[in-house]
């Protein structure tokens, strides 16, 4: 059985603002050791809560583009700790989303 984990590998080659590889990052640690489900509607689920939870902000819910978080502000630039909301409810959850639909079988 697939770790959940081993859906974050390999990262995407581009993101949305600089805090989104920290978030990735950040939301791969939070799922480590966890199996992945055996349905897309609980990948579904627990990647979109975990996500709420890693960044503390609901994603399909919340209608700023971007927010800025403290914990992801690790490197140079201007939108160094923000993460971009619109990127990872068009490009990022749903790139996991895909891995996953490989491995479950329904």
């Amino acid at each position: 059985m697939k770790l959940v984990t081993d859906l974050f590998d390999p990262e995407p080659l581009q993101w949305g603002l600089r805090g989104d590889p920290w978030a990735w990052r950040a939301l791969r640690e939070h799922l480590s050791g966890m199996y992945l489900p055996p349905s897309m509607g609980e990948v579904e689920m627990l990647l979109y809560a975990s996500f709420d939870r890693v960044v503390g902000v609901e994603l399909a819910t919340e209608p700023a583009p971007w927010v800025y978080r403290d914990e992801f502000a690790n490197d140079p630039g201007l939108s160094s700790g923000n993460v971009h909301l619109e990127t990872w409810r068009s490009t990022l959850l749903p790139l996991l989303i895909d891995r996953a639909s490989s491995e479950i079988r329904e």
